[in-house]
């Protein structure tokens, strides 16, 4: 049944969610309740497997196991496989997990000495030009890791690409700096899928971990800076500092944004405007690294 729903909803995800739905199956679930037929298996059942997860320390994942398995219920229903969802009996069952904030560097000064720690960064190519290129584009770690060259078009200075398991097309404007970097790349993987191949197999992206490993690498704790907190700094200081409109700003980071009629905004929204923060924006980070009071 498990398998049934995924295949039925793959086309709707992207590929790294695809893929990690599937591996949480096969690591988590299957082994234990995988064989019972769905309509069988009791709420104490599932909550027994779901504890396996809560049991390592990940209590995040077990919530999203227990969820994921909900969705797996309700589609067995909906097919007269099962006559109920039990994973709705589950509700409460676990303990609420606790909003942590990743580390994030908003204060411009201190940024600027992150910016220059990470042009003497002395790794890889591949590395050396994702952890430059992070805090000028400013999306998730993972969409980052997963650039692909087909949806990277330097001559218009685009990134398309889907932001969200179930979401639009998100355009990404390249400033001037972003396409120097990524031409610099280019002769490296290009000829490949992957932006950022990972070292094993070019048909594989970076690690997960390999820019928070090159941050502490370069004496960056993970209390003050992670992969993910170039989006928080970009979102503060782009609001607070250079006083960008913040549906701009909100746009940019793929977050949903509606107009006065509470319909959410298309994916070309403000695109010039955006084209202009991006490159406005790049243009701050090379004065703050510069040592240029600014704006």
């Amino acid at each position: 049944m498990a398998r049934e729903w995924h295949t039925k909803n793959a086309h709707t995800w992207v590929p790294e969610h695809r893929d990690g739905l599937l591996r949480r199956f096969i690591r988590d679930i299957f082994p234990w309740i995988g064989n019972r037929p769905i309509a069988d298996i009791t709420a104490h059942e599932l909550l027994a497997v779901i504890q396996r997860i809560e049991s390592r320390g990940v209590l995040e994942t077990a919530h999203r196991a227990l969820s994921t398995c909900g969705q797996v219920f309700r589609y067995a229903v909906a097919t007269s496989r099962a006559s109920r969802n039990v994973a709705i009996d589950l509700r409460g069952a676990l303990p609420p997990t606790q909003v942590k904030h990743l580390a994030s560097i908003t204060d411009p000064k201190r940024l600027a000495e992150i910016l220059r720690l990470l042009d003497i960064y002395h790794g890889t190519l591949t590395v050396r030009c994702a952890l430059r290129l992070a805090p000028l584009v400013f999306v998730r770690p993972g969409e980052l890791r997963h650039a692909e060259w087909s949806h990277i078009d330097l001559e218009a200075a685009e990134w398309r690409f889907k932001a969200s398991k179930r979401g639009p097309q998100h355009i990404v404007p390249l400033s001037t700096q972003a396409v120097a970097l990524l031409r610099e790349l280019q002769p490296l993987t290009g000829k490949g899928r992957l932006v950022f191949a990972g070292a094993r197999s070019s048909e594989r992206p970076m690690s997960e971990n390999t820019i928070n490993i090159a941050l502490r690498l370069l004496d960056i704790s993970k209390e003050e800076m992670c992969g993910h907190g170039f989006r928080a700094a970009a979102r503060t200081i782009l609001d607070e500092v250079l006083g960008i409109r913040p549906d701009f700003i909100e746009h940019q980071l793929a977050h949903v944004v509606k107009d006065p009629n509470g319909r959410a905004y298309n994916r070309t929204a403000h695109l010039l405007e955006r084209q202009k923060m991006m490159q406005r924006w790049a243009d701050y980070l090379d004065q703050l690294k510069a040592g240029v009071d600014t704006p």
